[in-house]
């Protein structure tokens, strides 16, 4: 993140460390809310909330600190179009992690557990994917990643993917296992992470 006079404007610099800041304490807050779970439910979470949480910013730490050391793998050319789309792409993700958790109401939960007579939630981004707050976690790192400016910088991005992809397997058994037929089916409509994809 070395910038010289034909990278980002300071305007853009200051928005990327404003949207950062942002998003950093928005998800503490979230991460620390101490909601007690409903009578009967189930605490199946086995540690991935926080697996989870470090694996994001260890992602980003690897990133920023990779962008400063090996200045050799510095994106040259179009790096303040890959700044501002990676800007972008963070913003993009915090409202679709959002919007997402807000479809899911009550049923959100930063650890993974069930309550008696849950449903399967299939509105709004749920009706595409099983998992868009996930997808909107990891466009808002890749959005950091890509305002790092250095091709290095993204290999750091296999730690919050290997992250979310325990939490996403824990999640998925934990919960065809205890919604039963409704999930499977859904399973079997739905891809994790992208519409017809992945």
């Amino acid at each position: 993140m070395f910038f010289g006079s034909s990278d980002p404007t300071i305007a853009a610099i200051v928005a990327f460390w404003v949207v950062l800041y942002v998003w950093i304490g928005t998800e503490v807050w979230l991460a620390s809310r101490k909601r007690r779970l409903p009578p009967g439910a189930t605490d199946r979470d086995s540690g991935s909330k926080w697996l989870v949480i470090a694996s994001v910013w260890t992602t980003v730490a690897i990133g920023m600190w990779v962008a400063f050391l090996a200045t050799g793998a510095a994106i040259q050319s179009g790096r303040t179009a890959l700044f501002i789309f990676g800007l972008f792409l963070m913003l993009a993700g915090m409202a679709l992690r959002w919007y997402s958790i807000r479809v899911l109401g009550a049923s959100f939960t930063c650890e993974v557990s069930t309550r008696p007579g849950q449903e399967v939630i299939q509105a709004g981004p749920y009706r595409w994917v099983r998992h868009p707050s996930y997808t909107g976690g990891l466009l808002t790192v890749i959005g950091v990643l890509a305002c790092c400016v250095n091709w290095a910088s993204f290999a750091a991005l296999i730690v919050a993917v290997a992250g979310y992809a325990y939490r996403i397997g824990l999640e998925e058994r934990v919960l065809a296992h205890d919604l039963g037929r409704s999930y499977q089916d859904y399973m079997r409509r739905t891809k994790r992470l992208i519409p017809f994809l992945v």
